[in-house]
């Protein structure tokens, strides 16, 4: 089993940025869609400034417009745009960069929602969903009813992560990736270094286990 990539996302400032390298983070995201936690391009080309090459440098955007996108993967140096809105899989391939496209998880969720993404997409991301909510809901979905999981692309799991349920969620559903925000922040868009350092821990720790 491959370790599990760690995605730490909502970073506004580039000294939450340094210290989620540091802690192990394998990707940062900055958050363009309508959030507690955006950023404008400028901005986050200064919390992405100090990022080194071999960190996945990750846009978040729902519903934006190609040329806004296409503008801060250029002056961002972004490696992958994260879809959290409606977007059809041939606006996945007008994008200049890889994509992720967020899947929503409900009630009544089921994979055949991503079938239309296959040869469109690099990666899917589950989200809990929630209301009027594209990203950041800040809760989790049930892990253990999500159906089979398609093999043909890469599954990165967000809503609700923590250092403390972490492990159970990469238990349950053996993710590519874990994403996590809101679970390490001291305040909205403020990370917590000693939480981001916890949740990586605890993800390597879970990695360690399912090996034994």
């Amino acid at each position: 089993m491959e370790s599990t990539r760690i995605k730490i996302c909502g970073l506004t400032n580039s000294e939450d940025a340094v210290a989620a390298v540091a802690a192990g983070a394998d990707a940062v995201g900055v958050v363009f869609a309508p959030s507690p936690r955006q950023v404008s391009i400028e901005q986050a080309a200064d919390v992405l400034e100090n990022v080194p090459p071999f960190v996945l440098r990750v846009g978040v955007f729902s519903d934006a417009s190609i040329e806004e996108i296409t503008a801060a993967v250029a002056v961002c140096k972004l490696d992958a745009v994260q879809l959290c809105g409606s977007e059809s899989p041939a606006f996945c391939d007008s994008v200049p960069s890889a994509t992720f496209k967020v899947l929503h998880v409900g009630t009544d969720f089921g994979f055949q929602s991503a079938e239309p993404y296959r040869d469109h997409a690099d990666a899917l991301l589950l989200d809990t969903f929630v209301t009027d909510k594209t990203g950041g809901t800040s809760q989790t979905f049930d892990w253990q009813t999500i159906g089979d999981i398609p093999g043909w692309a890469p599954l990165f799991v967000a809503g609700g992560l923590t250092p403390d349920n972490v492990g159970e969620c990469i238990a349950a559903l053996r993710p590519f990736a874990v994403d996590v925000s809101s679970g390490v922040e001291a305040s909205p868009g403020v990370k917590d270094h000693a939480r981001m350092a916890a949740f990586c821990a605890a993800v390597r720790a879970a990695d360690a286990e399912a090996q034994a």
